[in-house]
């Protein structure tokens, strides 16, 4: 099977219609019926799915274009807890308690930009330096942003930005660039349910933003007050059975 290419170009002649379709439902501007239709395609249809994955990962740097906002005191002490950690053993990480600030601005931010594109694909206009601004109607229940969860560094700076797709068992994670560990060990993304042990979702990376599937046996433990932990390992090895590096960054789930 072809795939679609993987630039998007504006200049081309008019693109086959899996592809606007895909920035449509990223956008979530399709209505009910049709937004059904679309993710059915998704789980049977790997050309559009890999549309999809595209536009997520084409636009997935505009979560980042959001300013800090200064955590609660009292978020680490309660994550430490959860995770059942002594203060001793404890990282002093700690995690944004504005997490819905983050939401919002990312899928207004990933609607703007995906929406000024697929109307450059439409009318076959000249691709603009940057995305002209687009008015954005609040999203309906089913058309709501995918949620976002912030993976927090020790010094309380964003280190990754993930955005789950339960439904297709995916998350995205978007990073903020660091350089590589200088001892050569890289990231493993964890998920920690609530009491329970991390299980290893592979390697993440650090430089650029990709989409991770979640093992159909993980999957369960990926809900509403479980952790996302990226761990500094072995490259050897992945997946791990357990953690033996420190923890570089982590984030609740708050929402599925």
């Amino acid at each position: 099977m072809n795939l679609p290419n993987e630039r998007f170009d504006e200049e081309s002649p008019r693109p086959p219609g899996d592809e606007v379709e895909a920035g449509e439902y990223v956008l979530g501007v399709l209505d009910a019926r049709e937004r059904g239709q679309a993710q059915a395609r998704i789980t049977s249809d790997p050309h559009f799915a890999h549309w999809v994955d595209r536009w997520e990962a084409h636009f997935a740097p505009w979560l980042l274009r959001v300013d800090a906002v200064a955590p609660s005191l009292s978020v680490w002490p309660r994550i430490r807890a959860r995770l059942g950690w002594s203060s001793e053993r404890a990282m002093p990480v700690r995690a944004w308690d504005r997490v819905g600030f983050w939401r919002a601005a990312a899928g207004l931010a990933v609607a703007a930009g995906i929406g000024a594109t697929v109307f450059g694909l439409r009318t076959r206009l000249p691709a603009p330096s940057l995305p002209p601004p687009v008015a954005v109607q609040p999203p309906g229940e089913e058309q709501a942003a995918r949620p976002v969860t912030v993976l927090a560094r020790g010094d309380g700076s964003t280190g990754w930005i993930a955005t789950l797709d339960a439904a297709r068992g995916k998350v995205l994670m978007v990073p903020v660039p660091v350089p590589a560990d200088a001892t050569g060990r890289v990231n493993e993304l964890w998920i920690i349910p609530a009491g329970g042990a991390p299980i290893s979702l592979g390697f993440v990376s650090n430089e650029k933003a990709h989409t991770i599937q979640i093992p159909a046996a993980a999957r369960a433990a990926v809900a509403v007050g479980a952790t996302f932990a990226v761990t500094l390992e072995p490259e050897a090895g992945i997946p791990h059975a357990a953690p033996t590096g420190p923890v570089v960054a982590q984030g609740g789930i708050r929402q599925i």
